[in-house]
C-alpha cells in the first residue's frame, strides 16, 4: 500500500522523527527504533495526537510573537 501522506518538507524528517520519541517518552509509550506495530492504536493516537497539540501551540506561539 502506497503512503498517501507526502512530506511537505522532506528536511524535516529527522526532526520529526526525534520529535515523536520526545513525546512518546512524555505520554509514557515505549517506542523502539524501526517498527512500533505492535503497540495498541490508543497508544499510537495518543503520541500522535500530544505530536499535534504541541504543535499546534508552536504555531500559535510564533504568531502572537510577531
Amino acid at each position: 500500500m502506497a503512503r498517501s501522506n507526502k512530506t511537505v518538507v522532506p528536511e524535516a524528517m529527522d526532526s520529526l522523527e526525534k520529535f515523536k520519541y520526545e513525546v512518546a517518552s512524555e505520554v509514557g509509550v515505549n517506542l523502539k527504533n524501526g517498527y512500533n506495530g505492535n503497540i495498541s492504536a490508543r497508544d499510537a493516537g495518543r503520541v500522535g495526537g500530544n505530536m499535534v497539540k504541541k504543535l499546534i501551540e508552536q504555531a500559535e506561539n510564533q504568531m502572537t510573537n510577531k
